[in-house]
């Protein structure tokens, strides 16, 4: 039977990417995005649960019975690589030690300068900003950061579910500021970008607006 399948890595990994992606979730809507019945993802949770990889918490929604939502663990988030994590703390750490803090910084302005590069070639010939959006999150994405992008009323949203560098932006706080001003360039004068949301300032993702600037002649 469907609802006492023991849960495979496959299944389990898509139902931490959608907590990844989507924020918490009721049990229900999990079920219809992985088009499998409410007790059998009830039970797949569960399964989780008792790996520590997720947790719930009843949440009320004015009328009716309370609903139990599932949201990822700190060990949940830790199911997505962050890269190189120890050796990269360990660089940051030496560097300001042994060079001090102006030669740490040079060397996050030497990244940033060398992210711009890579991704305006990368970018290049495409001049919409929606276009440009997309095949970033593309890139992005393949990085690790679990990007996607929406049109909104009056600009776009770019978001990163995953922050595969955040140990290393934890312990240098130029590293997210050097990611806003590659934001700002590869997106060109023509517009104005914005963070609203900081996985480093307790955000369970970074989010961007993004939006046209309209250039009076």
């Amino acid at each position: 039977m469907e609802n006492y399948r023991p849960i495979t890595k496959a299944t389990a990994d898509k139902f931490l990417q959608l907590l990844k992606t989507k924020g918490p979730q009721s049990a229900a809507n999990l079920a219809a995005a992985l088009r499998m019945t409410g007790e059998g993802a009830r039970l797949q949770l569960l399964k989780l649960a008792e790996e520590g990889l997720v947790v719930s918490a009843t949440a009320s929604r004015g009328v009716g019975r309370p609903v139990q939502i599932w949201d990822l663990t700190p060990l949940g988030h830790a199911h997505f690589p962050d890269t190189h994590v120890e050796l990269t703390l360990q660089i940051i750490e030496t560097i300001r030690k042994e060079l001090g803090e102006e030669a740490l910084e040079k060397v996050v302005a030497a990244r940033e300068f060398q992210q711009q590069e890579k991704y305006i070639k990368a970018l290049a010939g495409i001049n919409g900003l929606a276009e440009r959006l997309a095949q970033f999150a593309t890139i992005r994405s393949s990085e690790g950061y679990l990007a996607e992008w929406r049109e909104e009323e009056d600009g776009f949203i770019f978001i990163e579910n995953h922050c595969p560098i955040c140990c290393a932006a934890t312990q240098c706080a130029n590293i997210c500021t050097s990611e806003l001003n590659t934001f700002r360039a590869i997106m060109g004068d023509g517009a104005e970008v914005k963070r609203v949301d900081h996985i480093i300032a307790g955000d369970r993702r970074c989010v961007y607006e993004i939006k046209e600037l309209v250039i009076s002649r």
